[in-house]
């Protein structure tokens, strides 16, 4: 053995031993507190661990004082952090549902093809509900809307044209066009597939031939509706007329003259106001509410919004005006439930009706 020396608060080992290998440990060792003035009583004895001692492992529960198990988050099989450079649990966003609007704060180093990717959605999604002039034309802290499409998807079969296609499902050649980068004057390819867009679009509902009811197809309309919620929703348009029904992503149509107030359906934050005059992906000025059920409504071709981004709004709040921006033949409110169904499902086209 070799010496070890003591000074008062520290201890040397002779470095030759150590460069040498030929110090060894003993089975049981001392551990010195250098802060005691009497080395011997603060000297306790231990054992060295040996090949049997288990192995340190990290722990499988987030809160170490409860003993039922609490799954840690893991994305791509690592650990992921609690909470981000922003607060928010682990700067991941989760898959929204596929009906449902998501807004986007574009981050440095972001690309449009990588968001798209984040949301399940094609690159033209993003340009053309945004405005945008090319994939390119994005910078770090503008807000994206991800809105999901309301359209179909069509393979194009000899003698089609994007007139006869736009005039057949309701849409508009040139939208049409800007959405899927083809040219107007260009014929189509046989056997390519398009996407038949539009902000109202109007896709023909299936026949009722089943022992389902009318009202449970409707309700999940174009994938967008979802369960009943008696009572929840009142009247955006107070005595507004009835102009058409289902359509789009579970919209109904409320005419109603230009100017005419506009108000929230029920409870909650708006997430999205846009009132910038722009076409919008077809919807104009126009906002969305989510609320406390999990569903979101929508209230386009105002003439112009009132309420901001991050305002709770409560039911019966003013939050516009009725107009015909983006997508609109006359003035009217477009409103959309997206994951319930619609209070005017069963509303007459032509009636002044109730939300039920």
């Amino acid at each position: 053995m070799f010496p070890i020396k003591f000074n008062q608060h520290f201890f040397i080992l002779s470095l030759a031993a150590i460069v040498s290998g030929a110090m060894l440990l003993p089975n049981r060792v001392s551990a010195f507190w250098p802060f005691s003035t009497n080395a011997d009583a603060a000297t306790t004895n231990t054992s060295m661990p040996s090949s049997a001692t288990p192995i340190l492992r990290a722990t499988l529960n987030s809160n170490p004082n409860s003993s039922a198990p609490i799954a840690l988050a893991t994305s791509g099989g690592a650990l992921v952090s609690r909470s981000g450079p922003d607060g928010t649990p682990a700067d991941i966003i989760s898959a929204p549902p596929p009906d449902r609007i998501s807004v986007y704060p574009v981050r440095p180093g972001d690309t449009l093809s990588d968001i798209a990717d984040m949301f399940g959605v094609s690159v033209n999604t993003i340009i053309w509900a945004n405005n945008l002039k090319n994939a390119q034309d994005i910078h770090p802290n503008d807000t994206l809307v991800i809105l999901p499409v309301s359209g179909i998807e069509y393979t194009v079969a000899k003698g089609d044209t994007l007139k006869s296609l736009a005039k057949k499902y309701g849409a508009d050649a040139d939208e049409v066009a800007k959405y899927n980068g083809l040219d107007p004057a260009a014929p189509l390819k046989i056997g390519s597939a398009i996407i038949i867009i539009g902000g109202e679009l109007v896709v023909p509902a299936p026949s009722v031939r089943s022992s389902g009811s009318s009202s449970a197809i409707r309700q999940s309309y174009l994938g967008c509706g979802g369960p009943v919620r008696d009572g929840y929703y009142g009247n955006p348009v107070p005595g507004g007329l009835i102009t058409q029904g289902l359509h789009g992503c579970n919209g109904i149509d409320l005419g109603a003259a230009r100017g005419t107030p506009v108000y929230a359906a029920a409870n909650g934050v708006v997430i999205i106001s846009r009132s910038n005059g722009a076409w919008n992906g077809g919807y104009g000025n126009y906002v969305v509410i989510t609320h406390g059920n999990g569903s979101q409504t929508l209230y386009s071709h105002m003439r112009s919004a009132i309420v901001g981004f991050g305002q709770m709004v409560s039911r019966g709040q003013l939050i516009g005006y009725v107009g015909a921006t983006g997508k609109a033949t006359g003035a009217h409110l477009h409103f959309e439930v997206r994951g319930a169904a619609n209070p005017f499902r069963n509303c007459s086209v032509g009636s002044v009706c109730s939300p039920q």
